[in-house]
């Protein structure tokens, strides 16, 4: 919950990034997250898990809320780029 916390703190000091953080959130959130605890639009483990092993060579390792804002910048990139 600590990462939870300085991600949405980093996050919303960007004001840029408040749209695409949530649009992700919607993407990534699985179906039903508000029928199970802890009733937070979580990404999935195994999707976590995965993008940890590809980014960081572990999937255990913890991001850090720089890590996700990079992320969010760069998906509000590509989504500008395919608009275009």
């Amino acid at each position: 919950m600590r990462f939870v916390l300085a991600v949405v703190i980093a996050v919303g000091r960007r004001p840029s990034l408040w749209v695409t953080a949530v649009r992700q959130v919607m993407l990534l959130a699985p179906k039903g997250w508000t029928r199970r605890m802890p009733f937070l639009p979580l990404p999935a483990p195994d999707y976590l898990a995965f993008r940890t092993l590809t980014q960081y060579g572990s999937a255990h390792h913890t991001p850090t809320s720089k890590d996700v804002v990079e992320y969010l910048s760069w998906c509000g990139q590509m989504r500008r780029l395919a608009d275009h």
